[in-house]
This record gives structure tokens, C-alpha cells and sequence, in this order.
């Protein structure tokens, strides 16, 4: 459904138009003859004038200021309204409902799907020099909306001039405090930001009456004389950005890993410690009971580990062989100590409960 603004007025204007032809009617079917009055012309003019000057139509979008012999006494939102006529009351119409763009840098000759820009002869508006000594050359555009009609038209004369002059001033002096590699790639959407910030505070403390919706940074490039310089030195800063970032990943793989062997080494050193220092404390014990022992019987007690020791030695030879001291010629195998020493083993063995020999030879003798 489309809104048709014009059709109250028009339908006034063919009201106006019936009251003139019936005027006009009613003077041509009077006589000549016939004598009225002298003052009723007038009269009927000065009626018709204030008619056609005591009301007024406020389109939508719109928002009506009206004054009285130059002071302001009110407001009108859209739609058919009176007025006092001959100028006692004026009308000044302020559109309030739609967001308004200035643009810096650049101007659109056409705008639509395929939109037309102009660049060339805003060159000193949109070059600007950042916190490093670099050229940048920044295009941006300030949308805003008339908030307050009154303060629009009665606080300052020129509010558009004024945005202007303000935009640039901001603007120039956040580019200024920033490096430009900054500007261009990751502080565009921060810079903006802090321009409408700084921007709706001016404006306020103006009393413009404007609400600043928002501002964004259309295009931010290099000059075109330096622009060629100006990849290369981005071009370095990638390569450079990529080693440091292969060497953050190298550092991440190895010093977890060396972290790791730390600690594991650190955790065996300590197990082989605690080792040592429980089998000393073990040995350290079992010493104090064989000296215990030793003071009680010494002859038993010497004799006791003189036997645990020899048989400890022959747990680890092979053979043993037992000679007469008077024998020569031939040796004679009286007795295999070894194997004595084995099949006693293997005895204890099976006489252990528990053990897989006991298990096995108790398997037999049942099957016996």
C-alpha cells in the first residue's frame, strides 16, 4: 500500500475552487442596477486571502516548526493543520523521519545497483596523515537524523557547514593519533566508532539537534604515488607475521615435549631415591637384628651366615666338583653339589604351596 501525501491538499484546493465559482456566479447573476455596499468586495478578497493562508499540510517524514511574529510557539506532526494568516504565523517544515548522509572524500553522482562516485577534486578532504608519518587517503560518510526541529533551526545557522568542519576536525585528529597499517586493516570499525562517539558529544554541545546514527570508513587506500611502496612494505610485514607465527607453532610442539621429559626424568630420579633410601633403611634394619643376634650367640650367629653366604655363592656357579687332596691321576666326580642344589630347589619348589611346581605335582598325584 503506498502512501499518497498530496491527496488531503488537494482535495482543500477543489474546495477553494468551488467557493471561488460560486462567488464568481453569485456577482454575475446580481443587476447592474442594484446597489450593495461599497465595503463587501473587500471584505470577500480579505476573506478568500486569510482562507487561503491559515492552514498548512505537513507531509509525512515531516515535522512542522511554527512561529509567531518570528518566536517559536510549537510544533506539528503530519497532517492537515491551521495557522494564523498574513504572516502572524510561519511554517517551516524540517524532515525528521528519514536519516540524512553527508559524504566526505567522495561524492555520489548516482546512486542505484550500480552506483557512481566521484573522487577526483576531494583529494585535500579525504588525504590525511597518520601517528607514523604515512599518507592515507580516508573516505567516510556521516548518516544522521534532525532529532530536535527547533534546535536545528534556531541554534546554530548553518548545521550542515558545521557537521562538516567537525566530521573532518575528528576525523583527521583520530587518524592522526593512530599508525596507519592501524587505520587501514583492524582499527577501522574502532575509529569509527570512537568518531560518532566524540561527534554526537560536539553535536550536543552545540545544540544542533542532530542524532549521529552512524560513521563508516567507506575506503582507506594509500596515495596512489605511494602506493607500490606501500604493498611492499605490507607484503614484509605478512612474511614476517607468518614466521613468527611458524615459530609460536614450533614452540608449542617442543616445549611441551621437553617440559614432558623433564618431568619424567624428575619422577624417575625421585622413584630411584625413594628406592635407595627404603632398601638402605631395609638394610640398616636387618643389620641391627643380626648384630641383636650376634651379641646373643656370636659363634651361631657367624656360623648361621657363613652358611647363608656359601650357599648363596653355589645358587651361582654351575658345578661344583670335590677332590681329595691325596688323589692324582683321573678326576673322580663324588658328588654334583650343583645338581644336589638343584633338586633341593626344585623340592622347596613344590613343597611351597601356591607355586606352579606345587600345583603341577599335586595334578599328578591325583591322576596317580
Amino acid at each position: 500500500m503506498t502512501w499518497e501525501p498530496q491527496r488531503p491538499q488537494r482535495q482543500v484546493q477543489l474546495g477553494i475552487e468551488e467557493f471561488f465559482r460560486k462567488v464568481s456566479e453569485a456577482f454575475k447573476s446580481r443587476r447592474p442596477a442594484s446597489r450593495g455596499p461599497f465595503w463587501i468586495v473587500p471584505v470577500v478578497v480579505l476573506l478568500i486571502l486569510a482562507g487561503l493562508n491559515s492552514y498548512y499540510i505537513v507531509n509525512p517524514q515531516e515535522t512542522a516548526v511554527v512561529t509567531r511574529f518570528g518566536r517559536f510557539v510549537r510544533t506539528a506532526d503530519a497532517g492537515f493543520h491551521l495557522k494564523w494568516p498574513f504572516g502572524i504565523e510561519r511554517v517551516q517544515k524540517v524532515v525528521t523521519g528519514r536519516i540524512l548522509q553527508r559524504e566526505y572524500g567522495y561524492r555520489t553522482i548516482r546512486a542505484g545497483v550500480r552506483s557512481r562516485f566521484a573522487e577526483k577534486g576531494f583529494e585535500e578532504e579525504a588525504r590525511m596523515l597518520s601517528g607514523d608519518l604515512n599518507v592515507v587517503d580516508v573516505q567516510w560518510t556521516v548518516q544522521y537524523k534532525i532529532a530536535d526541529p527547533v534546535k536545528y533551526l534556531f541554534r546554530v545557522r548553518d548545521v550542515e557547514s558545521t557537521l562538516d568542519d567537525i566530521s573532518e576536525s575528528v576525523m583527521r585528529r583520530m587518524v592522526g593519533n593512530r599508525y596507519a597499517d592501524e587505520v587501514l586493516t583492524v582499527g577501522r570499525a574502532e575509529i569509527a566508532e570512537l568518531v560518532r562517539k566524540e561527534l554526537q558529544a560536539i553535536m550536543d554541545h552545540y545544540e544542533t539537534g542532530l542524532q549521529i546514527v552512524t560513521v563508516k570508513l567507506q575506503n582507506v587506500n594509500p596515495p596512489d604515488p605511494v602506493k607500490a611502496a606501500f604493498n611492499e612494505v605490507n607484503e614484509a610485514r605478512q612474511e614476517k607475521e607468518r614466521m613468527i607465527n611458524e615459530a609460536q607453532e614450533m614452540y608449542n610442539q617442543q616445549i611441551p615435549r621437553a617440559r614432558g621429559q623433564a618431568q619424567q626424568m624428575i619422577t624417575e630420579a625421585e622413584g630411584y631415591a625413594l628406592e635407595r633410601v627404603n632398601r638402605a633403611q631395609g638394610d640398616t634394619q636387618r643389620f641391627l637384628r643380626i648384630l641383636a643376634e650376634y651379641q646373643k650367640a656370636p659363634d651361631i650367629t657367624k656360623k648361621r651366615m657363613y652358611l647363608e653366604a656359601f650357599e648363596q655363592f653355589l645358587r651361582n656357579i654351575k658345578g661344583v666338583v670335590v677332590l681329595d687332596e691325596n688323589q692324582t691321576g683321573n678326576v673322580l666326580n663324588f658328588l654334583d653339589i650343583g645338581k644336589v642344589m638343584k633338586v633341593e630347589k626344585v623340592k622347596d619348589l613344590q613343597s611351597e604351596p601356591g607355586s606352579k611346581l606345587h600345583r603341577k605335582a599335586h595334578q599328578t598325584e591325583i591322576q596317580k
